[in-house]
């Protein structure tokens, strides 16, 4: 039962990053489209996701610490490195930065018109690996309970 519980938060963190990774375009332009319109971080948030589905599938506070200090110790350097980065490299960021959200997401509708999805950048950023990751985790886990029960 916990890899379903950890299945329906996997899911959602999988379709977050996929979008996300449909929307940018690295180093070349702001994005600011698609999940970006919510959060300015929408592929580490779908990260999030997935990390916290994989400790509700594992059922196991060991991995939820680890985790967490990761989060802390490598993804809140990285975000705040890449703001800054931004920042320089884009003379609307800021502008962008007062509107939308570091990490969770804002509720109300994005003002102006969306871009498409490309699945031509989904396939540059190799976003499909999160997906083949996640289903072998899953496999994995569902393995070990199966396993386990003997």
């Amino acid at each position: 039962m916990s890899i379903f519980t950890g299945t329906l938060v996997i899911i959602p963190g999988l379709a977050v990053r996929a979008l996300a990774s449909g929307h940018v375009k690295k180093n070349e332009e702001l994005a600011t489209t698609g999940p970006y319109a919510y959060t300015r971080n929408p592929l580490y948030l779908g990260s999030l996701m997935l990390a916290f589905g994989f400790v509700l599938a594992a059922r196991s506070w060991w991995i939820a610490g680890v985790l967490l200090t990761m989060f802390f110790a490598i993804y809140l350097p990285v975000i705040y490195g890449e703001e800054t980065f931004l920042r320089h490299r884009f003379s609307d960021y800021e502008a962008y930065e007062n509107k939308v959200p570091r990490l969770l997401p804002k509720i109300s509708a994005p003002n102006h018109a969306d871009v498409k999805f490309s699945w031509d950048l989904y396939r540059k950023h190799r976003e499909y690996n999160a997906l083949i990751g996640a289903i072998s985790m899953i496999a994995l886990l569902a393995a070990k309970m199966h396993w386990l029960s003997k």
